[in-house]
């Protein structure tokens, strides 16, 4: 895929003057190695080919390259230093040059003389420049601050009493080589409390903090290099899923007794960041304002710029509601995923045969009722780790379900993993108060979460209520009412049945005896409709999130649809990950499926035992200046 997406416009500015479309004035890598090189881009955003890119900077790039070989000896021996050699024949080289040796990257990449964005703006921050990408500048600014970007070497503590706070940036190479930041940040940490200035590093930034209150960095075997490495947060419990591009890091049991850790990298368990116990100096060693995402962490800048504000009110970060306990259960129930047809296909048999093999992971006794004798969920095998404790094959409905829990006596249910027959089973038995009864707790995804989302109305007073854009639409019980709905939304419209098997009963009517005739035939399946204004023709993307019952999210999957809105996604090519869009809106789109995944009540948890993937569908027209909605 490298190559496929060309390269934006490099001369196109934003607001600020800056490149739109990129995070630095230049290529800082010295050369580019891929195994596969599409020599042809096709993106609507793009304006020239990769190459031609390459070229313009003076990069050499190689493709063709086993990069796997590669990889592994790097897994072997950690980052080496390497050379791109053009003359095959050539004898070796007889020195290496290493450029965190030998050369001053900072010095290369920071400004050479101070410059002021956003002149003007109440909140005053001088930002150190050890190689600052253009969007903390960006986020800095749209956040009401006058940005004074001082070089790297510059004298910035005895200027503090004029600004309300101090920025690090992100830079390269080895962090002990900038001796005159350190030495400034030394005199900046160590004023009287009453001249105490809030103090925010990010990447090298934190780094060059970390050694300035007596931290020792270290160099990582391979660096933390990607946009999707989990982090921890010490002071609220939470996950997150950040950007990073680092090769050290501060061993934080070297920093001195006023300071403890703040983050940590869950992979590696490395330090991501610190913060004092009393004072604002606070850091991340990940980039909370990575352009493209994930924006998971930009609330960075809103608690240091609350810091500037109020340097002796307590660092605050923001915390997700409370998670319920953990329930105490030993016997489950889990509908299974039934007849294979779209709405309960092969993706409900996996997670269901998954969800087997955790709970079995945890100790629990499992009962799956499933009728389909040709599924994984009811593998017989003794030696499979998906193999539930008691298996009936017996239609999942009401009566049935009802009869087994007689008999089995279990103490929770889950009917997230069996697909659109097992969520109406389980809404009709919660309705008529089943579950109750019998004292059965439903874990993982509560039925009032399913009655939120298939119910058409429920779901778009929840998505209003967060402000999320969704086409104009209005539920119908009744042909008549369809009909005066139309009247509003006008021709061609969609409709689309609650509490229905893949969609059934949902389709494009193009004039009243079509939607007549369509609504007659959905409300004999389902108790409502919901009619839409069409939104035949535009992009369709899918995000599949998986939250636990701390609001923690993966997006696992993002993909996008070759046909159109109009055309069933079952009878639709799917790519993944999606080719079309641009990362900003990748990420835009990740924000929005999150959001909606963790709003609630829409999709309320009640225990940690289970996890649910749910697909949350996106639209969006295909011009530039796209026009996204829910």
């Amino acid at each position: 895929m490298v190559g496929n997406y060309g390269v934006p416009d490099r001369t196109k500015t934003d607001k600020f003057g800056l490149p739109a479309m990129f995070e630095s004035y230049k290529i800082h890598a010295s050369g580019l190695i891929v195994q596969d090189y599409s020599h042809h881009y096709s993106h609507w955003k793009a304006a020239s080919s990769l190459g031609d890119w390459l070229k313009e900077e003076g990069i050499p790039g190689l493709c063709d390259i086993d990069t796997r070989m590669l990889t592994k000896k790097i897994r072997e021996k950690g980052a080496m230093v390497g050379r791109i050699e053009v003359d095959l024949d050539a004898p070796p080289p007889t020195s290496w040059d290493n450029p965190n040796e030998h050369r001053h990257l900072v010095a290369e990449v920071s400004i050479k003389e101070p410059k002021v964005y956003g002149k003007g703006n109440p909140i005053k921050i001088m930002g150190v420049d050890c190689g600052m990408k253009y969007n903390m500048i960006r986020l800095l600014v749209d956040r009401g601050c006058e940005l004074t970007v001082v070089p790297w070497d510059h004298p910035f503590a005895a200027d503090m009493h004029k600004y309300d706070g101090v920025f690090l940036s992100n830079g390269p190479g080895d962090p002990t080589s900038c001796k005159e930041t350190i030495e400034q940040l030394k005199q900046a940490i160590s004023v009287p409390d009453d001249e105490v200035k809030p103090i925010f590093g990010i990447c090298l930034g934190n780094q060059l903090l970390g050694i300035a209150a007596g931290g020792e960095a270290k160099k990582l075997p391979f660096g933390n290099r990607g946009q999707n490495q989990p982090v921890i947060n010490h002071e609220t419990g939470e996950c997150y899923i950040t950007s990073q591009n680092h090769g050290y890091h501060i061993d934080t049991t070297t920093l001195g007794e006023d300071y403890q850790e703040l983050f940590t990298n869950l992979n590696d368990a490395s330090n991501e960041g610190f913060i004092h116990k009393s004072r604002p100096y606070f850091t991340a060693q990940f980039h909370p304002e990575y352009r493209n995402g994930p924006t998971d962490t930009e609330f960075m800048f809103d608690t240091f710029l609350a810091a500037c504000k109020d340097p002796k009110a307590p660092i605050q970060f923001p915390v997700r509601k409370p998670a319920p306990p953990k329930p105490d259960v030993k016997k489950i129930l889990m509908l299974g995923s039934g007849g294979t047809s779209i709405g309960q296909a092969g993706e409900f048999d996996y997670s269901g045969g998954q969800a087997i093999k955790a709970l079995k992971e945890e100790g629990k006794e499992v009962v799956l009722m499933n009728p389909n004798i040709a599924s994984v969920q009811t593998n017989m095998d003794e030696k499979s780790h998906t193999k539930a404790d008691h298996t009936y094959f017996l239609p999942v409905t009401p009566d049935f379900v009802e009869e087994v829990i007689k008999k089995e006596k279990p103490e929770g249910i889950i009917i997230s993993m069996g697909g659109q027959t097992a969520l109406n089973c389980a809404v009709e038995m919660y309705l008529d108060g089943i579950f109750d009864k019998y004292n059965v707790q439903v874990l993982g995804t509560s039925v009032q979460s399913v009655i939120d989302t298939e119910d058409r109305q429920l779901f778009c007073d929840k998505l209003n209520e967060i402000g999320e854009k969704i086409a104009e639409s209005y539920t119908a019980e009744t042909v008549e009412a369809a009909v005066e709905a139309s009247k509003k939304t006008g021709y061609p419209l969609m409709i689309r049945s609650a509490f229905a098997l893949g969609g059934l009963g949902s389709g494009i009517c193009v004039d009243e005896d079509d939607l007549r005739e369509n609504a007659k035939k959905a409300l004999a399946t389902s108790p409502q409709i919901l009619v839409e204004k069409s939104m035949l023709g535009w992009k369709e993307v899918e995000y599949e999130v998986v939250r636990d019952m701390y609001d923690n999210c993966v997006t696992v999957c993002n993909m996008e649809n070759f046909d159109p809105l109009g055309i069933h996604t079952g009878d639709s090519i799917v790519m993944a990950p999606s080719q079309t869009m641009s990362d900003e809106e990748y990420h835009m789109l990740r924000e929005t499926a999150i959001r909606v995944s963790t709003t609630r009540p829409i999709l309320a948890t009640k225990s940690a035992l289970t996890f649910r993937s749910f697909s949350i569908i996106t639209l969006g027209c295909k011009a530039p200046g796209h026009r996204w909605r829910m």
